[in-house]
């Protein structure tokens, strides 16, 4: 027992090369960043999109939805296909779903065979990021995960810069086509990657599969996006209250389902924690107001400014810059007053972003556009890892190694939500003020986008307001504050 704790003393103290981990390191950030990229560029191009295919907004932005819950649907599957069939063929995979679901949107004719081509994407994309990370997160020796974790911090940071941009140029001197024609050279680097330098992790005994879960999960999901996408346009409709009902009548199954099972595919019984609870929902309040900024301001920019998709990417990058920048700070504030005080001020701020982004006008220029979205982005810095954090701390210790699969599937539902939900919002009122202004098309269009992001710093402002209920989580016997500190990346 000595000789063997003696070894394992050794290898910790042995000099750490990163060289050693470089191959797997390198075929994993590869794969990140191919989703990370596709993910942003969607946003950019979802202007041009819609003039391609003579549709409404009201329609492509299913391809951004549809995308979003097939992530949710696999992001909870990763850890048992990890176990049951073993990281590396898994990893290698879901980054082959991934580009063959680029190669087919590349081909799509129509809005329909576009959505269902990014449902196949987002099936792979789902799993790139939490199966990379835990391989690298096993191959790090203990003294240096931090290190080596923050390596894929890269292309977290790297995705959101590059995208619009790459996006923007390849929407304006190609064509669309090649914003899912360029994942195919990336995903067969990362492929050939990963073949020669992913280490073979043995497979595992796994728990019996939560089948139930599987299938009621995506019903209920898609049928409340749908609703909510629907009900923008009218709450009465035959299709609002048949996909509420069958969404509601789903997603009761599945909580009584997934409370009843011993390995849950989502484990719901975290809610039981009030801190954990009103953690989750500041974020999903927070990441819905986000969401609107990253989809529809690019769509202002387009359609109101009449600027090129290149100049939008160009317009976007100071938002990720202050987002980037307030990141290691909101971390700093978030060790030294908690994350109540931190969460309330970046969450307002993101609020505060939204609100003066409602009140721009057809002439009010780019500077206007990059001060509203660098306040958002100063927002999103500050609340988002101190939100993350809490919510690792605040969720009952013997689930915490449960959670992330809950936090991250949950986050891009509320996505899909927000898209639906405010896309349909800004169809409903662009008509209304064609109406009151007898087809005053630039108006209305101004009028519609201003509202919509209104409506989005309102859900802020309730996000900020509930920020204020945040208690820091009361620490277990037995355990150090430390050991409850858990890798905390998000989508």
């Amino acid at each position: 027992m000595s000789n063997h704790s003696n070894a394992a003393a050794a290898l910790e103290d042995a000099p750490f090369s990163m060289k050693a981990i470089m191959g797997p390191l390198m075929a994993i950030v590869v794969g990140m960043i191919m989703v990370i990229l596709d993910s942003t560029v969607m946003n950019i191009a979802l202007p041009t999109l819609m003039d391609d295919f003579k549709s409404s907004v009201n329609t492509m932005q299913w391809s951004i939805t549809a995308y979003t819950l097939a992530l949710s649907a696999v992001i909870p599957l990763a850890g048992w296909l990890t176990d049951r069939f073993g990281a590396k063929q898994v990893f290698l995979i879901t980054i082959f779903l991934f580009a063959a679901g680029s190669l087919l949107c590349s081909f799509a004719t129509t809005p329909e065979q576009l959505i269902i081509y990014r449902v196949i994407q987002g099936i792979g994309g789902g799993m790139v990021q939490p199966i990379g990370m835990a391989i690298i997160f096993k191959l790090a020796p203990p003294n240096k995960q931090g290190a080596v974790m923050g390596m894929l911090g890269i292309p977290m940071m790297l995705g959101p810069a590059l995208g619009p941009v790459l996006g923007g140029y390849l929407l304006e001197y190609a064509t669309w086509h090649w914003i899912f024609l360029i994942n195919l050279p990336i995903g067969i680097i990362a492929i050939l990657v990963g073949l020669k330098y992913l280490p073979k992790v043995e497979r595992k005994t796994v728990p019996e599969l939560d089948i139930w879960g599987m299938l009621l999960a995506p019903i209920a999901f898609a049928t409340l996006s749908y609703a909510v996408s629907e009900g923008g346009k009218d709450w009465g409709s035959t299709k609002t209250i048949v996909g509420l009902i069958i969404g509601v009548v789903a997603l009761v199954l599945f909580i009584f389902v997934e409370l009843r099972h011993k390995q849950p595919l989502l484990e719901l019984r975290a809610f039981k924690s009030a801190d954990f609870t009103v953690g989750m929902v500041t974020s999903w309040l927070m990441f819905m107001a986000l969401f609107g900024s990253f989809l529809f301001v690019p769509m202002y920019m387009q359609q109101v400014f009449h600027y090129e998709p290149l100049k939008t990417g160009f317009m976007i990058l100071p938002q990720v810059a202050m987002t980037g920048l307030f990141m290691p700070i909101g971390g700093k504030l978030f060790d030294k007053f908690g994350a109540r005080a931190v969460c309330v001020v970046g969450v307002a701020f993101v609020a505060a972003g939204m609100f003066y982004m409602s009140q721009i006008q057809a002439d009010s220029g780019a500077g206007f556009v990059i001060i509203a979205t660098m306040i958002m982005g100063v927002g999103m810095g500050l609340s988002m890892m101190p939100v993350n954090t809490h919510i690792l701390k605040a969720a009952p210790r013997h689930l915490v190694g449960r959670v992330t699969p809950l936090t991250s599937a949950a986050q891009q539902v509320v996505v899909s939500f927000a898209v639906a939900g405010l896309a349909s919002y800004l169809s409903t009122r662009i008509a209304d003020h064609m109406a009151a202004t007898k087809g005053d098309a630039a108006v209305s269009l101004v009028a519609g986008f201003g509202d919509t992001f209104f409506i989005a710093g309102c859900i802020a402002t309730a996000g900020a307001l509930l920020a204020i209920l945040l208690r820091k989580p009361k620490v277990a016997e037995g355990e150090t504050s430390d050991q409850v500190n858990a890798p905390v990346m998000m989508h």
